[in-house]
């Protein structure tokens, strides 16, 4: 009795694992998107809520209000007895909604 041994070639392993990538390489996953769109989420969320925000200024300045619309380079504030308020984004620190005094750092609302 005679057996042969019977392989596939290396043609058909290559054509069952993907060209190119070797046999049990990795495949690399896909770049994150670069615009995810969280940001406009976000304001979308808080404007359609009129959620009232504070809003941190790089100078430290917190003035409140509720976000009535917004742009790719800035946002207007709407005030109660104050004027309303047009911020540009670059001089924004952070924002949260007002009620999360924790989100200064302080866990008492100093």
């Amino acid at each position: 009795m005679n057996r042969k041994l019977i392989r596939p070639s290396l043609n058909d392993v290559k054509e069952q694992y993907g060209r190119g990538t070797g046999f049990g390489a990795p495949r690399k996953k896909p770049a994150p998107p670069e615009q995810t769109h969280a940001e406009e989420f976000y304001y979308v969320k808080q404007m359609q809520a009129r959620t009232p925000i504070a809003v941190v200024l790089t100078d430290g300045e917190i003035v409140s209000g509720t976000l009535e619309w917004y742009d790719r380079d800035c946002i207007k504030l709407t005030r109660q007895g104050q004027p309303n308020l047009l911020i540009f984004k670059h001089s924004i620190k952070y924002l949260y909604k007002e009620g999360e005094e924790f989100a200064r750092g302080g866990s008492n609302g100093q």
